[in-house]
C-alpha cells in the first residue's frame, strides 16, 4: 500500500505563510524607500568625487549606482515574487529571487572591475584630492546608507533578494567610512596613493559579499540541503516516532531562501489510507518546529522499496529503467 500526503497549509505550516505575507508586505515599501535614497546619494556624490579629484569617493559612488540597480531589481523580483502557483509554475515564483541575486552579483563584479581599473591608473598618475569635499559626500554616503541598511534589515533574515540588497548597503556603509578616512588623512598627509589603495579594499570587501550571495543562490537551484538542516538528525527523528517502521529515500531542498521542502517514503504497518492521517499531522507539525520545514511531501508504504538507503540512488533507477 503506498499514499503520497502533501502539507495542507493547515495548523505550523499555515502560521508560517501569514508570517511569509507580512513579511513580503513590508519589504515592498521598504525596498522603494532604499531606491530613492540610492538615486540620490551617488548622484551627489560623483559630482562630488569630480570636483575633490577623489577616486575613492567616484568608486563608493560607483558601488552606490550598483546598489539602485541591485535593490530596482530586488523590488521587481519581490513583485514577480508575489505570484501564486500556477499550472505551469506550480511552486509559484518565489525563487526568482535566486536570479536576481545571482544578476545583482555579475552588477557588483562589473562594478569592482571598474574600481579597480580607475584605481590602478590613479596609482600610475596620481591627482591632490580635496580632502574636505571627500569628508562632507563621505558623510552624506554614511548616513544614506546606514539609513537603507536599516530598512532592509528585518527583512533580510528571511529572504536571500532581500539579504542581496542589504549586503550591498552594509557595504556601502563601511566604503563610505573608509572613504571619510581618507578624506582625513589627506587634509593632513598629502598620500594621494591612499585614495586609490581604499578603492582596492572595497572591492575585496564587495567581492567577498558576491561570494557568499553566490554559494547561497547556487545551493537552492541545485537544490541542495540548506545550510543548518542534517538530514541525518531527520531521519533518526522520524523513526523514534513509534508509529513509524522506517523511512528511506529522503531529499530536502530549498523552495526560496524562505521555505524549506522535505520528502521521504514512510514505512508504516498495513492499514487503511485514512489511519495515516494523524500520523502526517504529527510529522509535518514536527518537521516544522524542529527543522523549519514548511513544505513536507510524505509517501507511506507497508514495505520498504528500493534498497532502502537514507538517500535515494538515482543511478540504480536510471539502470533499471533502460
Amino acid at each position: 500500500m503506498k499514499a503520497d500526503k502533501e502539507a495542507s497549509g493547515q495548523g505550523h505550516p499555515s502560521g508560517r505563510n501569514h508570517l511569509h505575507g507580512r513579511v513580503m508586505n513590508s519589504s515592498g515599501a521598504r525596498l522603494l524607500g532604499t531606491l530613492v535614497l540610492n538615486l540620490v546619494i551617488p548622484i551627489a556624490q560623483v559630482i562630488g568625487g569630480i570636483y575633490a579629484h577623489s577616486m575613492a569617493l567616484i568608486s563608493d559612488a560607483t558601488h552606490n549606482f550598483s546598489d539602485f540597480a541591485a535593490v530596482l531589481i530586488a523590488y521587481i523580483a519581490y513583485l514577480i515574487g508575489k505570484k501564486g502557483a500556477s499550472v505551469r509554475n506550480t511552486f509559484g515564483y518565489r525563487r526568482i529571487e535566486v536570479f536576481a541575486a545571482l544578476l545583482n552579483v555579475l552588477i557588483l563584479i562589473a562594478a569592482a572591475a571598474f574600481i579597480i581599473y580607475e584605481a590602478l591608473d590613479r596609482f600610475r598618475h596620481p591627482e591632490a584630492v580635496m580632502g574636505s569635499v571627500v569628508i562632507v559626500m563621505a558623510g552624506i554616503g554614511i548616513l544614506g546608507n546606514g539609513l537603507s541598511a536599516w530598512l532592509l534589515y528585518r527583512d533580510s533574515t528571511s529572504s536571500l533578494n532581500i539579504r542581496g540588497a542589504f549586503l550591498h548597503m552594509v557595504g556601502d556603509l563601511f566604503t563610505s567610512v573608509a572613504v571619510l578616512v581618507s578624506g582625513v588623512i589627506l587634509i593632513f598627509k598629502p598620500w594621494y596613493w591612499v585614495d586609490p589603495f581604499l578603492s582596492l579594499l572595497i572591492v575585496i570587501f564587495i567581492l567577498k559579499n558576491c561570494w557568499s550571495i553566490l554559494k547561497e543562490a547556487t545551493g537552492i537551484l541545485m537544490n541542495a540541503t540548506p545550510k543548518g538542516v542534517d538530514i541525518q538528525k531527520i531521519k533518526d527523528y522520524l523513526e523514534q516516532i513509534p508509529e513509524v517502521c522506517g523511512v528511506h529515500y529522503l531529499h530536502v531542498w530549498s523552495l526560496s531562501s524562505s521555505s524549506i521542502a522535505f520528502s521521504c517514503h514512510v514505512q508504516v504497518r498495513d492499514q487503511p489510507v485514512s489511519s495515516t492521517e494523524a500520523l502526517f499531522r504529527k510529522i509535518r507539525d514536527g518537521l516544522f518546529d524542529r527543522f523549519g520545514i514548511d513544505h513536507p511531501i510524505l509517501q507511506f508504504e507497508t514495505e520498504q522499496c528500493g534498497n532502502g538507503a537514507m538517500l535515494c540512488e538515482m543511478s540504480c533507477t536510471q539502470k533499471n529503467s533502460g
